[in-house]
């Protein structure tokens, strides 16, 4: 029988700036005061391209790392399409040596098609392409003298050093809803994330997917989880025309806001959160887009102690 804990709550960095200057100075008090309240781990994402200011992933939680100290650190998700796996992988090291081995490399295929070759992506096999970079990542993780024959990598006993500090090596996790992408996460990932623009049906659906494939293959040792944009705000009317503002300038799409995001008073959040935890989240990661240093503060004192327990799946 699974036991029960009490449920794990990321939150995400302040990294999108809409609007408003890049505040180095809020993400580092921030970061060190979600450290101290308690949250599970701190979260990125990744646009490389595009008019909103958006801080690098790895880079934005390498700095993280230099002013927190136990706070796991993730990326949901960092594009592996787009990416050198070779350098992903040292670039990933690197941040794990420097945060004492606290990283969750978050990855993912990838929608943008026409970006890929502006980003040095494939123009064919893109799944191929994911699958290999996903493999080549994990050969120079764990191999002494790594060998890999794909069709678009191959290793010949090239090393990187550092390796991770985590070993065998930090968790994988993915992104995707696609009913492959669920059946591939729940073979070769070690955690999935859902998407913060998925609503909670949405959600319930995926997760329900992939635990039937994780089931199947006797895996229990995988985390589920859910990005959940969040506005705490006893006036439910502004919390709600914020979001929407935000949504707007960040995705092109307000009406997204009320489709995707939990918002209003205390006990509104509370229940809207909890339906993620019944739709089969075993951590939630919050993601507030505006008064970051008081939803950090409220969302933890007021929202988290009250969320159901997640199962511990043995």
């Amino acid at each position: 029988m699974d036991a029960a804990a009490p449920l794990p709550c990321g939150i995400a960095v302040p990294q999108v700036f809409v609007d408003e200057p890049v505040d180095m100075g809020l993400v580092r008090a921030f970061s060190k005061r979600a450290e101290a309240l308690g949250y599970h781990s701190l979260w990125t994402q990744e646009q490389i391209i595009g008019a909103t200011a958006v801080l690098e992933p790895i880079a934005l939680l390498c700095h993280v790392a230099a002013v927190t100290n136990s706070i796991a650190l993730g990326t949901a998700v960092v594009i592996a399409s787009t990416r050198n796996p070779v350098h992903l992988a040292k670039q990933f090291a690197t941040l794990d040596q420097m945060s004492g081995g606290r990283l969750i490399a978050g990855l993912a295929l990838g929608g943008r098609r026409r970006q890929y070759t502006l980003l040095d992506g494939p123009s064919e096999r893109r799944v191929r392409h994911f699958i290999e970079s996903v493999e080549v990542i994990r050969a120079l993780w764990t191999q002494a003298y790594p060998m890999y024959d794909g069709h678009f990598w191959k290793l010949d006993g090239e090393v990187i050093a550092p390796r991770p500090l985590q070993q065998p090596y930090p968790p994988i996790w993915m992104g995707g809803r696609h009913p492959d992408g669920l059946r591939r996460a729940a073979r070769i990932a070690d955690g999935w994330m859902g998407a913060g623009s998925t609503s909670t049906g949405e959600f319930r659906g995926h997760a329900a997917a992939l635990r039937e494939h994780l089931d199947a293959a006797g895996r229990n040792a995988f985390s589920i989880s859910k990005r959940v944009y969040v506005a705490l705000d006893d006036d439910a009317g502004r919390a709600e025309r914020r979001l929407a503002r935000w949504f707007g300038e960040r995705y092109g799409n307000a009406e997204m806001a009320h489709r995707v995001s939990v918002w209003g008073g205390e006990q509104r959040c509370v229940d809207g959160l909890a339906e993620v935890v019944d739709a089969g989240a075993e951590m939630i990661m919050l993601n507030p887009v505006f008064d970051h240093l008081e939803h950090v503060e409220a969302l933890m004192r007021d929202v988290v102690p009250k969320l159901p327990s997640s199962p511990i799946r043995r």
